[in-house]
């Protein structure tokens, strides 16, 4: 009963500061976005890439219509879990955006949606489809106008004109830059994934390894640490990345092999204020083994400034993967990355009315790196507090 109070103290300790309230929900919807992937995207496409050069640069609200003609090929079509792990699905339909329509005779004739429309130079151009290919390019020939014409104005109208808006307008490749922002944020959780899962098995592994054995062995690592440390995170970055070649994979090694280093040395100096307690030498005293007294009676002691020390190394690489994009060599394109979505439209960010478009992904980028910052500030906290909670029910267990 005790403990179940504790839980339920820490729990409310945790959550009565309403920044850590919105920081959990960021991180919650963000993960929610990644997890869900193209199924909740407008743009379903792989990496939201469906480009449509005459929709660019549309201010965010921006409502078109589109004729859906069906693509002279077979497009397989993926299921919920089919889209969750292979990451989108290609078009069946090329989408023509269009001002209006009418019929006429087997065609159907739209006049051409263009981004210049206001220009006083402007000049409607206007495009022709055959209705058959509209609807179905694969099976044509079985179709006959003559008999079902009245029936293909009305699949038309109902299956083949869409409206959709783009809540967040489009880039300047005229892409969809809220589903491009979306398919981003796995790169961002990714990367700061991959970054605490590196960072803990070698700074674990050789803070522990440094601490426990002393003597020549915490020389040797010691030394390497220091080196790495006093390497500028972002050169040492650059330079494995300019060795290993650019991709999305290189990134993430190379952005999680500059994050260890403070976390070696927070657990080297955990390590080495245990390993001369009264528990771990009776562990000696009784034959424990190096490799058990450190995984089952070291490491689960120092865990608390570990996870705050993730929750640090998850932000640090968001903002190391954000700025290793914009520089061009991060995450290449078309792949979404928050920082190269800023890359491609930083012309815009001085004296233009498109500066939202380098301006939203920079928002996401300070508002998911705060959240993750205010995490593990707050976890510091909670975890002191665990502290205090012990030393209370000590004290009353004693009298």
């Amino acid at each position: 009963m005790k403990q179940l109070n504790s839980i339920k103290n820490l729990i409310y300790y945790f959550f009565k500061n309403p920044l850590i309230g919105f920081a959990f929900l960021i991180i919650s919807f963000a993960l929610i976005i990644s997890v869900l992937g193209a199924n909740i995207r407008p743009d379903a496409s792989f990496d939201a890439n469906n480009q449509i050069p005459q929709i660019s640069r549309q201010p965010p609200g921006t409502t078109i219509s589109f004729l859906k003609v069906r693509k002279n090929k077979e497009v397989a079509q993926k299921n919920f879990l089919e889209k969750l792990f292979f990451g989108g699905q290609e078009p069946i339909y090329t989408l023509e955006p269009f001002y209006d329509y009418k019929f006429s005779g087997s065609k159907i004739i739209i006049r051409e949606f263009t981004a210049d429309s206001s220009s006083l130079n402007y000049k409607p151009t206007y495009k022709s489809f055959e209705l058959v290919n509209v609807i179905n390019n694969l099976n044509n020939s079985n179709v006959s106008l003559e008999t079902d014409y009245s029936l293909f104005i009305n699949k038309v109208k109902n299956e083949n004109i869409e409206i959709k808006t783009y809540y967040f307008g489009t880039d300047k490749h005229g892409r969809d830059l809220l589903s491009r922002l979306m398919a981003g944020t796995i790169i961002s959780l990714s990367i700061g994934l991959v970054s605490v899962l590196i960072s803990l098995f070698l700074g674990l592994f050789l803070g522990a390894v440094s601490g426990y054995f002393g003597g020549i062995v915490d020389d040797v690592i010691l030394w390497f640490i220091n080196v790495v440390w006093s390497i500028p995170g972002l050169l040492l970055v650059i330079s494995l990345i300019l060795v290993l070649g650019k991709g999305f994979v290189t990134v993430f090694i190379a952005v999680g092999l500059t994050m260890w280093v403070e976390l070696a040395r927070v657990v080297r100096g955990q390590v080495i204020s245990l390993r001369e307690m009264d528990y771990i030498l009776a562990g000696k005293a009784l034959g424990f083994s190096n490799y058990r007294i450190i995984m089952k009676h070291i490491i689960p002691n120092i865990f608390d400034p570990i996870i705050v020390l993730c929750a640090a190394t998850f932000a640090s690489a968001i903002l190391i993967e954000a700025g290793l994009s914009f520089l061009g060599i991060g995450v290449q394109i078309p792949t979404p990355s928050w920082g190269a979505i800023i890359d491609q439209h930083k012309e815009y960010i001085v004296h233009s009315d498109k500066s939202y478009l380098a301006l939203f992904p920079g928002f996401l980028i300070i508002i998911l790196v705060f959240s993750f910052m205010i995490l593990g500030h707050h976890l510091r906290e909670v975890l002191s507090q665990k502290d205090k909670l012990k030393l209370i029910d000590n004290s009353v267990n004693v009298v």
